[in-house]
């Protein structure tokens, strides 16, 4: 891989194998490479973008999900990798991500956890912080808006009853659902998250507002506090 572009056989080289196969047939570097499109002095793309991807070991997901979690900074600490290429890096990871998203909102229903849940998993699961949503809804559950209520630590987000019940009016919600993320890749929620709920539940009520469901999105997981019957808890 540390040979020039120039050097490796016309068949092998990226560019020429997507133009003749298709973009599918590209492993993760020559997909890296043809996107920094040029290497430096003695290391070609190829070589650049092998760099890259064992950068990526040193965050929580390995290869090109760890992109998402590599600053401007880590990227520019490779030899090779200056402000332009790391903007590029950064740039097709957050294309990847929306691409994902807008498959996934493409058939969202909220009135089914999971639907709700897949489309949050590709927007918060890559978070390194707890973040929490709310999702505001008219009487046939139709979306009147989203909102990013808090942001917490990496094991914990607090939010009021108040400042979700200050979004949920100002979108005249009738339903509101609240979704957040766990960085440690584990759903299942703790006991100050079903405190929480408990609380915005109750305080949702007195406004005429009622609180669906609370979703906890991990790695690949989510859990449905309406699903495992936490909901019904919160009413005692």
């Amino acid at each position: 891989m540390n040979k020039l572009i120039k050097d490796v056989p016309v068949e092998q080289r990226p560019y020429e194998k997507c133009l003749q196969y298709g973009p599918e047939v590209l492993n993760e570097v020559e997909l890296l490479a043809v996107i920094l499109k040029n290497g430096t002095a003695g290391k070609s793309s190829l070589s650049l973008a092998e760099d890259v991807l064992k950068k990526t070991e040193t965050t929580p997901f390995c290869g090109l999900i760890g992109l998402l979690h590599m600053s401007f900074a880590d990227l520019m600490d490779l030899k090779g990798i200056g402000m332009v290429k790391a903007i590029q890096l950064k740039c097709i990871g957050e294309l990847a991500k929306r691409i994902a998203m807008a498959q996934a909102r493409s058939q969202i229903s909220y009135d089914h956890p999971t639907k709700i849940a897949e489309y949050y998993m590709e927007k918060v699961r890559h978070e390194e912080l707890e973040l929490l949503y709310c999702i505001m809804l008219d009487t046939k559950n139709h979306l009147l808006g989203e909102k990013l209520i808090s942001q917490g630590t990496v094991n914990s987000t607090i939010a009021s009853p108040r400042e979700v019940l200050i979004e949920a009016v100002k979108y005249h919600a009738v339903n509101i659902i609240l979704i957040h993320n766990h960085p440690s890749g584990d759903p299942n929620p703790s006991i100050q998250d079903i405190q929480m709920t408990k609380r915005i539940r109750i305080s949702a009520e007195l406004v005429g507002i009622t609180l669906l469901d609370h979703i906890i999105i991990g790695d690949h997981r989510y859990f449905s506090l309406k699903e495992e019957g936490y909901m019904e808890e919160t009413q005692e």
